[in-house]
């Protein structure tokens, strides 16, 4: 181990909260504009009442997103995120494997996962106002 490196964690926390984010957002953003339309592709999927799940879906990834790159709530966040993207793979992508399938849901759970036990970092709200689940 490089103990040296471990004065860093922080920024390296950062970084995967805000491309976390950014990744979320950019996802997100078309599902809002397109509400309709994300509702008509989860309703014959199983998701229903599809509009309700459109905008859960919707608001979670924008504004989930948008929390994390400010570290706030970045527990909660990264609960609701990890779970959403596990239903993803399980519910929608299994059939697919791993390659061209799953394997970008799977990256986006596991990073959530790793904020929900490593919370915000130093460098974010969630430590400034003192929200940890711990």
């Amino acid at each position: 181990m490089i103990n040296y490196l471990l004065i860093y964690s922080d920024w390296g926390i950062l970084a995967l909260r805000v491309i976390l984010g950014v990744i979320l957002m950019a996802h997100g953003w078309p599902k809002i504009k397109n509400i309709r339309g994300t509702a008509l592709w989860l309703g014959p999927i199983g998701f229903r009442p599809a509009m309700f799940w459109a905008a859960v879906v919707s608001l979670l990834e924008f504004v989930g997103g948008a929390l994390l790159i400010v570290g706030f709530f970045t527990q909660v966040v990264s609960a609701l995120v990890a779970l959403q993207f596990l239903v993803i793979i399980f519910k929608i992508n299994a059939k697919k494997g791993l390659v061209g399938g799953y394997e970008f849901d799977l990256l986006i759970s596991v990073a959530a996962l790793a904020l929900l036990t490593l919370s915000g970092g130093a460098i974010s709200i969630d430590n400034i106002t003192g929200l940890r689940l711990y």
